[in-house]
């Protein structure tokens, strides 16, 4: 222990002892209830694992993690990325909490959801995120306001470059260290590191094998000319290449997911913490998905059914096998029910805990009392639903699970159980689908959160009128171009939560010829107006890292200009940016919009 200043022998063995007594507490504490660590990937397959059978990819690590405890047979998710995430959190079905898109705002959970971390939270645990949040960008569906005591990563759905790319920190904008991947479970161990002595909840959702395609060196190298005899026949080049770069960035995963488990190892905190590993839908591609019909985007087996693996040692025995269906609503019951965690104020849960199943031991999948139960998985208005054995498939064709996972073999001699499963199907439509989706979805997009530091308000959640384009269809890392008139303008319809006086930033890109536009940002009667000044030049960035040509939008490197400072009346309204004057072909290309309170000036 190192000293600052004198002190008298007796205050320095007082202070001494004191410190002692407190790092015990907090070991006690630590060890009266499990740490918990959440590892979700981005369309990762049921067959992008080893131990599935896929005899093109090595993944030790996770081949262990299951044998290490237990694993699920039958563990079913959403078929995209935004429904799994709200399910995981909110312990609900993805419908009832407002989730029905995967980005422009459809990707938020209401806010009277009470989420898993904030459950931890209230607990006493030290909460984090790493990696792709994408449950809403905005305060307050930011995750520090919704119980995380720190976020690292992105909120959008998916990213333009995964080497040393922008990214938030705790609201504000930074730089990544290396690639993706890496650098968040670097972060995670960092935290976990920092707070070893305390009860920590840390949620890792990783961003990978989503596009873009992009991994090291290090593991493209393995696969970039190799065969995989397990592809199914038809593909073309493209399409063998990206099942390439999945496999490569699986085995990177997996190589992440051991570094994590090596630290725990490390600090002696393996045997007190739950470790959890699963995917959030089908694989993004034509691959090996061991003989299931259908990948992401799809409500058959192939597109919603994930591995899922649980180990803590000092409680579920190495090996415990379980055959009962299972969902991503599940966890929120099961974690909570294994840290003591109380579920009181939350909304009435879909899920259910897991925790009989898991203090079996070996074949835990006929645990006594485990009572039969539906499972209704839906995507663009296609409603799928499995029993404990049978599917009923969008189309209303019924498969045995147990007899004929592939859905290769509809049949017609259980019409008892196809009536009760379309009855299911009916109902859901009748009752969950009937007002869902973007024509019902009132809530708008906040400036100025209490809790913000600041506000982002993106191109992806703006609309763009007159001749600017969008650089992608699919908006969640886009930005805008061919700003190039005055009668052109950018928009946000948003709500202010607190009036006040805001500095204002644009993410822009403008080369040396074009500088010296006006640009004019109003709201309602105020507005400020500000010159493009500095040029900032940059090419597309992502291409040069693109292992398979990619659908989404490449990025840039933004420069940061200040337009000026703006006073916004509290309540709803639209923000609009325009161009008052421009002397040179356009305006700038623009990525993303800050809104920082000025506390000196603020209003209440």
């Amino acid at each position: 222990m190192l000293l600052r200043i004198a002190a008298p022998a007796a205050l320095v063995v007082a202070a001494l002892l004191a410190q002692t007594l407190a790092c015990s507490a907090a070991t006690a504490q630590s060890t009266t209830r499990p740490n918990v660590i959440v590892v979700l990937t981005d369309d990762q397959g049921w067959g992008d694992l080893r131990l599935h059978g896929n005899l093109e990819i090595e993944t030790p690590h996770l081949d262990a993690l299951a044998a290490a405890g237990a694993r699920f047979q039958h563990f079913y998710v959403s078929p995209v990325c935004s429904p799994t995430r709200a399910e995981l959190l909110t312990g609900r079905h993805h419908v009832r909490s407002g989730v029905y898109h995967t980005s422009a705002g459809g990707e938020r959970i209401d806010l009277d959801e009470t989420l898993i971390s904030e459950l931890f939270q209230r607990s006493g645990y030290r909460t984090a995120g790493f990696g792709k949040w994408h449950s809403g960008m905005q305060f307050p569906y930011h995750p520090l306001a919704r119980g995380f005591d720190h976020f690292y990563g992105f909120c959008s759905g998916h990213w333009g470059n995964y080497f040393s790319p922008m990214l938030e920190r705790d609201g504000h904008l930074t730089t990544g260290e290396g690639f993706l991947v890496d650098d968040l479970t670097n972060q995670a161990m960092e935290f976990i590191d920092e707070h070893r002595a305390e009860n920590f909840f840390v949620y890792l959702p990783l961003n990978t094998p989503h596009s873009p395609m992009q991994v090291p060196d290090r593991w493209w190298n393995k696969f970039k000319d190799n065969p995989l005899e397990q592809l199914p026949e038809g593909l073309n080049e493209k399409q063998i290449n990206h099942a390439r770069a999945a496999l490569a960035m699986c085995e990177n995963i997996d190589w992440n997911v051991g570094r994590l488990l090596e630290r725990l190892d490390q600090l002696q905190l393996a045997e007190d913490t739950i470790v959890v590993f699963f995917c959030d839908n089908g694989p993004n591609g034509s691959r090996y998905n061991g003989g299931l019909r259908g990948r992401k985007g799809s409500t058959d087996e192939g597109g919603v059914r994930s591995p899922l693996f649980i180990r803590w040692p000092e409680k579920i025995p190495a090996g415990t096998h379980i055959e009962a269906i299972s969902s991503a609503m599940d966890l929120l019951p099961t974690l909570c029910e294994l840290a003591d965690v109380p579920i009181a104020g939350a909304n009435e849960l879909d899920g259910r805990s897991l925790v009989p199943l898991l203090r079996g031991s070996g074949d835990a999948g006929s645990a006594k009392d485990w009572p039969p139960r539906t499972l209704v998985h839906t995507w663009r208005g296609r409603v799928s639903v499995r029993s404990d054995r049978y599917r009923l498939d969008h189309q209303g064709r019924l498969y045995d699970i147990d007899a004929d996972p592939g859905q290769q073999h509809a049949i017609d001699d259980q019409p008892e159980t196809l009536a009760a499963l379309q009855q299911e199907a009916d109902r859901f439509r009748q009752t969950m689908l009937a007002r869902h989706g973007a024509e019902f979805d009132l809530r708008p997009f906040v400036v100025g959160h209490p809790d913000a530091p600041l506000t982002q308000l993106p191109a992806r959640d703006a609309e763009a009128h007159g001749g600017i384009v969008r650089s992608n269809r699919f908006p969640n890392d886009s930005f805008f171009s061919g700003w190039t008139s005055t009668e052109d303008a950018i928009t946000w319809d948003c709500v202010v939560d607190r009036a006040g006086r805001y500095q204002v930033e644009l993410l822009y890109t403008c080369p040396p010829e074009d500088v010296g536009a006006t640009v004019e940002l109003s709201f309602g009667n105020s507005r400020t107006v500000g010159r493009v000044s500095e040029p900032h030049e940059s090419p597309l960035v992502g291409r040069e890292h693109d292992r398979v040509e990619r659908m989404e939008s490449y990025t840039k490197d933004w420069g940061r200009m200040r337009l000026g400072e703006i006073e916004l009346a509290a309540g709803p309204g639209r923000l609009q940016l325009k161009a008052l004057e421009i002397p040179g072909s356009q305006v700038m290309d623009l990525r993303l919009m800050l809104l920082t309170p000025q506390p000196e000036t603020q209003t209440p």
